[in-house]
Parts: structure tokens; sequence; C-alpha cells
């Protein structure tokens, strides 16, 4: 009986030790609680049980979800700070120059097909030859040497298809009647009359109109991508940018123009 009682008193004492030791801790959680800064923060959360394990758990929940939406809030901040940073100059710059560069070059190409009144080995270039089903260019089978002024020779590669060659000649529009002359081709180029000549340049105008009317579209193509950027840019770099693309699109129209007035010197001397 006295061993019992024994116990029981030792265990009394245990738990309020405990209890004081517990008090005092809360001591200074109740001077935090009596802030009004952190009263908010402490408020009870019906999702968790009450006491202390309530508050941490709840203190815990607030603060992960505080961290999670700053950090979102950082990577956004740093997706904008991306997108202002990227420079489309040379991007919309290197666009513009390519297309521009192929109408030019197309434009040579069409000037190459125009018959002038001298003999020149580029004018038969365009010209397609039939052999065994297959359409190859002139100047991928045969080779083409100028004799004089008015003459040209064509030599097959390979001389079975000398008539196909010949063929392909007499059916271009450049009004050429050659000649079989063993295993060459001999080409007269015919003067051409004024009519012929007038005829020519106009054409040759015409040309030069399409290929600025490609060189145009690709300008107005590069300044709306400009103007659509523009509120990743400065106004100094709309500017800038914008004066840039002018600047390569007089360089092509001028080339343009420089080949256009050569062909027209060509066809009329």
């Amino acid at each position: 009986m006295a061993m019992c009682l024994r116990r029981a008193l030792a265990s009394r004492g245990l738990l309020s030790l405990y209890g004081a030791r517990h008090l005092s801790g809360l001591s200074s959680l109740t001077s935090l609680i009596s802030n009004p800064s952190v009263d908010e923060l402490l408020r009870p959360n019906p999702r968790f049980s009450g006491g202390l394990e309530g508050f941490r758990s709840d203190f815990y929940y607030l603060d992960r979800r505080g961290f999670a939406k700053g950090k979102k809030q950082k990577e956004q901040n740093d997706g904008d700070t991306v997108q202002a940073d990227v420079n489309i100059g040379p991007t919309v710059k290197s666009a513009a120059t390519s297309q521009m560069e192929a109408a030019v070059v197309a434009l040579a190409r069409e000037l190459s097909k125009l018959r002038t009144g001298r003999a020149s080995a580029g004018m038969l270039d365009h010209i397609m030859v039939e052999i065994g089903g297959v359409k190859t260019a002139l100047n991928r089978v045969a080779v083409v040497s100028v004799i004089n002024a008015q003459t040209l020779s064509v030599t097959p590669y390979d001389p079975t298809s000398i008539k196909s060659v010949e063929h392909a000649i007499i059916s271009s529009p450049l009004s050429i009647n050659p000649t079989v002359d063993g295993q060459r081709i001999i080409a007269p180029i015919p003067r051409l009359t004024k009519e012929n000549v007038q005829a020519l340049c106009k054409l040759v105008a015409k040309s030069a109109e399409d290929v600025k009317q490609s060189i145009r579209r690709a300008r107005q193509k590069a300044i709306d991508t400009i103007k659509k950027s523009a509120s990743s840019m400065s106004k100094d770099d709309v500017k800038r940018l914008e004066k840039e693309v002018d600047e390569i699109t007089k360089k092509f129209t001028k080339s343009a123009d420089d080949m256009c007035k050569a062909k027209e010197k060509e066809i009329s001397s």
C-alpha cells in the first residue's frame, strides 16, 4: 500500500513539473500572440485541430503557400525579362535580305532569256532538253561557245543526243534556226529589228517592276514584324531597325535597276 502511494505521488510530481515547464515555454508565445502584427497569422484555421499543434500546422501551411506564390511570381518575372531582351534585328534583316536577294536572282534569270542582237553563251542556259524522258538544262548536256558576234556553237557531251538538243533550240522562243555540223550545232543569232528591240525593252521594264514589287513586299513584311515587337524595344531601336531595313531595300532596288539598264543597253546596241 505504501509503495503504491509513493509511485502515485512520484507520477503526480512529474506531471506537475512537465506542466510548469510547458507553461513557462508558453509565456514567450503568449507575448508573441499579443502582438497585433501576427494576430492575422495566428487566427485559427478550421482545417486544423486546436492547440499548439494546430498553430504549428497552420503556420507551416501559410509559410509554404507564401513561398510557392513568391517562386511562381519570380518565374513569371524572369520570363518577362527574357522576352524583353530578345533582339529581333538580325533575324528581321536576314529574312528581308534573303527574300530580296531571291527576287534579284529571279530577275537575272528572266533577263538572260531575252535574246539580244549579239551572241552570248549564257543566252541558251534556260533551254530545257528532253533526253530519255527527262528534261535537263542545255548547259548541263552540252558546251556552248561563241564563234563570233552572231554565231554560237553547241557541242553535246553525248553525240547521240544532238537531235534532241537541236529540237530544243528550235522550240525555244529565241527565234534561232540551228544547223547540225558533224558533232556540233551551229546556231546563228539573227539581228534584231527596231520593233523587236522596242518589244524587248518593254519586257525588261515589266521585269524590273515585278522585282521591285517583290522587294517592297519583303520590306513591308520586315516592317510589320518590327512593329509587332515594338513593345519589347525602345523607340530609338525601332527607328534604327526600320532605317536599316530601308537601306537594304534601296540596295537591292538599285541592283535591279542597274541590271535592267544594262540589259536594255545590250538589246539596243
